[in-house]
C-alpha cells in the first residue's frame, strides 16, 4: 500500500487516466474527488460489503417459510369459497303499523 499525506487541492494519478483530488480535510475526514473513464468501477467499501451480506441473508434457506405460504394460500382460498357462495336474498320488511 502506498501512503501519501496530500493538501486541499493537490492530486494524485493512477494511470494514465484516473485523477484523484483532495477537496477537503477536516479533522478526522477528506473529500476526494476521482475523475475515471466511464467503464471503470468505484465503489465504497462499506456498501460493496452491505450488498454482499444481503445477498449472502436472502440466499439463506427458511426453514418455515413453506409451511407459512402453505397456511397464507390456505386461508386465501377459504375467503374465495366463502365469496363465491350464493348470499341468500334479505328478508322483506314488515308493514308499518299505523
Amino acid at each position: 500500500m502506498l501512503v501519501l499525506t496530500r493538501k486541499p487541492g493537490e492530486k494524485i494519478l493512477i494511470g494514465d487516466d484516473i485523477v484523484i483530488t483532495v477537496l477537503d480535510a477536516r479533522g478526522d475526514s477528506v473529500r476526494i474527488g476521482i475523475d475515471a473513464p466511464r467503464g471503470v468501477k468505484i465503489q465504497r467499501d462499506e456498501v460493496v460489503r452491505a450488498v454482499s451480506e444481503a445477498n449472502l441473508a436472502a440466499s439463506q434457506i427458511d426453514t418455515d417459510a413453506e409451511e407459512r405460504i402453505k397456511r397464507s394460500i390456505g386461508v386465501f382460498t377459504a375467503l374465495q369459497s366463502v365469496q363465491a357462495q350464493p348470499q341468500t336474498p334479505p328478508l322483506p320488511n314488515p308493514p308499518a303499523e299505523g
